[in-house]
């Protein structure tokens, strides 16, 4: 169920916060991630849990969704989130809202046998929006809200990414 009318109260309130005080919308997000077996990988931030790992045919033990799957949950769930996030600003009601994210790769570049980047080949979405709206409010809705999905953003443009890095010698 999409409770349109407090998911609009919540956006408006958060708008208007933040046009008075920018600052509160700036942060940095933390995410620990630590190999725990093999090539299961331990998930924390704040009080959330997860984990990954990789299928047997690549070393791990299936015992969690890949990181591709990840990527991909965090862009399906951001841009649906935010459809119905800028339909209830608008007071569009939205009866369901399903999002299908398709990803191109070659693994090969992942085992350093095929000469592509190691990254997505093309990703591509398709939204589902089950709704009485007239169409052209819809996609309005879904116009606005892909101008301001951040994991759209993340997908379509390049970032800046660093790194450092600390060697700790093994106990004795």
């Amino acid at each position: 169920m999409i409770d349109t009318p407090h998911i609009g109260t919540a956006f408006e309130r958060t708008a208007r916060a933040l046009e008075k005080r920018p600052s509160l919308g700036k942060g940095t997000a933390t995410t620990a991630v630590r190999i725990t077996d093999g090539l299961r990988c331990e998930i924390e931030e704040g009080p959330w849990r997860l984990a990954a790992d990789m299928p047997p045919q690549a070393g791990g033990a299936g015992s969690g969704p890949t990181p591709g799957v990840l990527g991909r949950a965090a862009l399906g769930s951001c841009l649906a989130m935010g459809y119905v996030l800028y339909a209830a600003k608008v007071g569009l009601a939205l009866t369901s809202v399903e999002v299908e994210v398709e990803a191109d790769f070659d693994d090969g570049a992942l085992f350093g046998v095929a000469d592509v980047a190691p990254g997505y080949l093309d990703v591509r979405y398709a939204v589902t929006i089950h709704s009485d709206a007239p169409e052209a409010d819809i996609l309005r809705v879904l116009d606005e809200a892909d101008a301001h999905s951040p994991y759209r953003d993340v997908f379509g443009r390049a970032q800046r990414l660093s790194r450092t890095a600390r060697i700790v010698p093994s106990p004795a």
